[in-house]
């Protein structure tokens, strides 16, 4: 097969993404592309679970609706996705021990429970045998599998990673011996020297690339793991991390650091971030330059913890009290996720504003094989003023108006004059005041003034077919790989996409030239069309219709080219 979908389902606890993880290493090493999606609850322990890895000799970058081998941890998982397998699929089970008899034809058993205790004496062992009876079922060789193992038990006892290396070896065997169809059987090299990874451990790498040296943030799902990774590197990379009591101490923590000249980032999702929003005034006001992610998931109140939303657009464009510019990037692929997350703290540090990288679930946790980053694409602009020069300053003013808007930034203690820094409206030298005329000016410099040079900086729209297109799908964040995929396989001429890397400042001016005379459709996780009525304030343009989901789940590549292939009747 050139293409081939994978899901291992049970409940949490059962080790889903344990498997997962360590098929797309054994898939990696053997060349194959890679997209890896995982749909978790939000409990320790029950419920149901799955991880979901695609793999082709192509890339991918999108989940699909069925799989063709599903291994199910639990009896509750037959039920639960039996008909989410493919016309020539597999449900692959343990019927022995989930008392099922009288199987369907496309129901394959293996003694999971029986093999794990013969080799390892316990059921700890399931994990394992499932990963040898997949390289069985894909006719992939053990010795990926065998190397993987050694690289994730390094530094455990020998008798532990022999226990495993023999446990997956009887799932392997048990499948050479009773499975003889090579329908699954799949092989590639297209996809070497590639890094494998998801969003959040790109954004981490993005910030540590651009020189952040402080990390504050309060565990939230589904940010938490930048901060798991930020940490892996801390001492390597000289970055002290902090982990608050919460939201509001956590982005306070990051204005003093930067106020200060370090470069800081906290990170969040939609609940968290409104504990910070008077923290994000507050950079607004001072000037302060600050990097906050918001990794979004479904709303209001907790939501669904651990699930996928795309409804804080809004919220981030307005957030704060008053007036005062700001950026927002929204990446729609890892590679974005880690060169716009680098380009926030050049654009919060050059024009001292806070500013957001909006991303969610689904680009957070989903996991990709990519390109190794060009690194020299990332050039790091402090925009202080230096110590050597810092030194010859007199008469130094926080605030000073200019024509851009801009202010010099010195540091404290690099110079000999104190600096003034008030959250009540001030004068250039930093002090309070309620002076009408000086009020204006002031919002002009933080408002327009900043806005208008940001509007020069825009990250321009990604584009596929937009040019000949009489119908453009119009999205922005992680819909971008299932719409690029959805327009690829439905390969109509006139039919485009448009993806937004940067919804703020709006890139009106790119997509009016973009959508001009075009039927424009938008694709967007949320219930409010939000994209759509944004694209209408800014632009004027209407769009046509909108194909919203807000169950908590992302687009898969089938629905989403059903509803297109509708909305084109």
């Amino acid at each position: 097969m050139n293409e081939l979908t994978i899901k291992i389902t049970g409940e949490a606890g059962q080790g889903m993404q344990t498997i997962g993880a360590a098929l797309c290493r054994v898939f990696k090493k053997t060349g194959l592309y890679i997209y890896a999606n995982q749909d978790y609850m939000s409990r320790v322990r029950g419920g149901n679970n799955f991880f979901q890895l695609r793999i082709s000799d192509k890339p991918v970058s999108c989940p699909v609706e069925k799989a063709d081998i599903t291994i199910a941890l639990d009896k509750k998982s037959v039920d639960l996705h039996k008909e989410g397998v493919t016309k020539t699929g597999i449900l692959v089970l343990d019927k022995e021990k989930f008392g099922i008899s009288g199987v369907p034809k496309n129901f394959f058993h293996i003694p999971f429970y029986k093999l794990a205790n013969d080799i390892g004496g316990n059921d700890i062992y399931i994990n394992t045998v499932c990963c040898g009876a997949i390289l069985g079922l894909t006719r992939t060789g053990f010795e990926y599998f065998e190397e993987v193992l050694k690289e994730i038990f390094s530094g455990k006892e020998e008798k532990i990673v022999a226990k495993n290396i023999s446990a997956a070896k009887a799932g392997y065997d048990f499948v050479t011996a009773y499975f003889k169809d090579d329908k699954f059987k799949v092989s590639s090299k297209a996809a070497r020297n590639t890094l494998l990874m998801n969003g959040n451990e790109a954004i981490a790498l993005g910030a540590i690339k651009a020189g952040c040296k402080f990390y504050s943030a309060y565990p939230m799902t589904p940010s938490t793991s930048i901060m798991d990774t930020i940490s892996h590197f801390s001492a390597k990379f000289n970055i002290l991390v902090e982990q608050a009591e919460d939201e509001i101490a956590a982005v306070n923590m990051v204005i003093g650091a930067s106020a200060v000249g370090v470069r800081s980032m906290t990170a969040t999702s939609g609940g968290g971030f409104a504990l910070m929003v008077e923290g994000v005034s507050l950079s607004g006001m001072t000037e302060t330059p600050v990097v906050i992610v918001d990794a979004q998931r479904p709303a209001p109140a907790t939501g669904f913890p651990t699930r996928s939303e795309q409804a804080d657009l809004d919220f981030l464009i307005h957030a704060g009290h008053g007036e005062f510019a700001r950026a927002v990037y929204s990446p729609g692929t890892i590679e974005e996720a880690f060169y716009l997350t680098a380009k926030a703290f050049n654009t919060a540090e050059k024009y001292q504003i806070p500013v957001f990288v909006m991303t969610d679930q689904h680009l957070a946790d989903s996991l990709m094989n990519i390109r190794v980053f060009d690194l020299n694409r990332v050039k790091v602009k402090r925009s202080i003023i230096s110590k050597e020069d810092s030194a010859q300053i007199s008469g130094y003013k926080r605030y000073k108006l200019t024509a851009s808007g801009i202010s010099p930034r010195a540091i404290p203690s690099w110079i000999s004059d104190v600096i003034y820094v008030d959250s009540d409206e001030h004068n250039e030298e930093g002090h309070i005041t309620e002076d009408a005329a000086m009020r204006v000016k002031m919002v002009e410099k933080r408002f327009y003034k900043k806005m208008s040079w940001l509007s020069k900086e825009i990250e321009k729209p990604v584009t596929f077919n937009i040019e000949k297109a009489k119908k453009v799908i119009l999205g922005f964040g992680s819909t971008y790989g299932v719409i690029k995929e959805a327009c690829e396989k439905i390969s109509d001429k006139n039919l485009g996409f448009a993806h937004l890397p940067q919804v703020w400042p709006f890139p009106k001016l790119e997509l009016g030239r973009l959508l001009k005379g075009k039927k424009i459709i938008t694709v967007e996780n949320n219930a409010g069309a939000q994209l759509a009525k944004l694209l209408m304030r800014e632009t004027g343009f209407c769009v046509s219709s909108s194909i919203l989901q807000y169950d908590g789940r992302p687009f898969n590549l089938d629905y989403l080219v059903k509803r297109i292939k509708e909305l084109r009747q």
